[in-house]
């Protein structure tokens, strides 16, 4: 009797082609909802300023509260996908956060929309610290660097929408819409990955780092906090408490995590070639990068009195740009390596923000158009190229903790950016009023707007300095005996 022989058919190919296909698509919609309320509140802001009788600090929040959540739990989250399955933590991600969703739109005072916010943020943590670990089990070493090409047009996309959507909605609409708007793609989402995604990494078991992440949340608070009342008080000592107390905590944390077992973040990892300087350059990108679409939003709509549908308008021919560049950026750092296109990239950001820091109160739209087209360029070329380099050197049963741990430095360097771009901001005018011209609560005298406009260039040297740092971090990795990309 003979036996049936498995050959592979014609179709199969495509097939398989077809469901990373779709394996890839659900991992950019992740990204895509995850970065869309990173910005879409941002616009909404006054709204919801004036609907919930709420002050400016809580308002401020609202934003901070849901990126410190993702920083917090990134590491954690990845570490959960690493022992109980990578696809299992994502699809339950994008639960949690239509979850928060839901609860955000139902909120009614300052305190359960910045709670809801926080839920919204485990969603999210759980999706942005287990993508790129998704990412590097769909698809084989030598073409990740193209899915985390097209994980860049998710993220580009969601921020620009973002943008968009919160002025549409909060203009036509209202702003719990903001939040309406998630639930069916999330559900969508969730439907498609439990008929596309497989986990395939060992599962490990792990335990979690109780007490770093207090120690890590703690110390971050505290810093944030006295940032935040900085933006709108003098300095204290009550605000010089929170300075002290958040870094002494830091400082306990970095103890304990040389300390324990299983900890926060895995030390052994900076041991990797090539692992430290791109979790560095990571932190000083996005610690100078973040801050600049609020302040040209800043920019735009108080010193040049626009509204937030024209400002926004603005930027998304930036968008469109950087996220057609991201997959050729993956596509070369897959075949010669990631230094250059992300050196090159943090160069070119350099520029465009130098070209920010020359706008006055009569300079042509057209070219804060053009520098966001070109600070584009430059985060198209960097994100896949240095994600691509940290998962390609990460250990194949570290691929969930190496994940988190960049978004972890990502996200750092996002918080501290928000509230250092509105300090250095308010040095030419009150803090005050550039507190309220971010939340859109006031606009500007003449005389106001220009020395308002002083200060945002100062903020925009300020990142220039930062961007710079990020560079030289990420030429460093070219030099001889620490170029190499292979895993360990």
């Amino acid at each position: 009797m003979r036996t049936k022989e498995t050959t592979p058919q014609p179709g199969d190919e495509a097939r398989a082609q077809g469901r990373e296909g779709l394996a890839l698509l659900v991992v950019v919609v992740g990204v895509l909802i995850a970065a869309v309320d990173t910005t879409i509140v941002v616009l909404a802001l006054p709204e919801i300023r004036r609907s919930l009788h709420i002050g400016l600090a809580s308002v401020v929040w609202v934003v901070i509260g849901y990126l410190l959540v993702i920083t917090l739990l990134s590491t954690q989250v990845g570490r959960l996908g690493d022992m109980f399955g990578r696809v299992r933590m994502y699809e339950a991600g994008f639960v949690v956060f239509v979850a928060g969703s839901v609860a955000c739109a139902l909120s009614w005072n300052d305190a359960s929309l910045v709670v809801f916010r926080v839920l919204q943020g485990v969603g999210g943590a759980l999706i942005s610290a287990n993508s790129g670990a998704v990412i590097a089990d769909t698809f084989p070493p030598e073409r990740r660097g193209r899915a985390y090409g097209f994980n860049a047009i998710g993220y580009n996309t969601g921020a620009v929408l973002g943008v968009v959507l919160g002025g549409a909605i909060v203009t036509f609409v209202s702003w719990r819409w903001i939040f309406w708007v998630n639930v069916p793609i999330g559900v969508g989402a969730v439907v498609v990955a439990r008929r596309v995604l497989v986990d395939r990494g060992a599962r490990d078991r792990r335990s979690l780092d109780w007490s770093g992440m207090a120690t890590l949340g703690a110390g971050l608070l505290g810093l944030l906090w006295a940032m935040v009342k900085l933006t709108s008080e003098s300095f204290d000592p009550e605000i010089a408490g929170f300075v002290v107390g958040g870094v002494a905590l830091l400082a306990a944390f970095w103890w304990i995590e040389r300390s324990v077992d299983e900890p926060m973040l895995d030390l052994s990892l900076f041991r990797v070639p090539t692992m430290s300087p791109s979790l560095l350059a990571a932190t000083f990108q996005s610690l100078a990068n973040f801050a600049v679409l609020f302040l040209l939003l800043m920019y735009l709509q108080g010193a040049r009195d626009l509204s937030p549908i024209h400002a926004s308008l603005l930027l998304v021919p930036g968008y469109a740009v950087g996220g057609l560049v991201g997959p050729a950026a993956g596509r070369f750092a897959d075949r010669r390596g990631a230094v250059l296109p992300a050196t090159v990239g943090l160069g070119v950001q350099v520029v465009a923000l130098v070209a920010y820091a020359q706008l006055g109160l009569h300079s042509p739209l057209w070219v804060v158009s053009g520098a966001y087209v070109l600070g584009a360029v430059g985060s198209g070329l960097f994100f896949p190229s240095n994600n691509a380099a940290v998962m390609k050197v990460a250990p194949p049963d570290r691929l969930g903790i190496a994940s988190g741990l960049l978004r972890t430095f990502a996200n750092v360097g996002m918080v501290f950016s928000f509230a250092l771009a509105i300090l250095v901001a308010s040095s030419s005018v009150s803090k005050q009023a550039a507190f309220a011209i971010f939340v859109g609560t006031g606009t500007l005298s003449a005389r106001t707007a220009e020395a308002f406009t002083t200060g945002i260039h100062a903020a925009f040297y300020a990142s220039t300095a930062l961007m710079v740092l990020a560079a030289v971090l990420s030429a460093t990795r070219a030099r001889p005996g620490r170029a190499t990309l292979s895993a360990p």
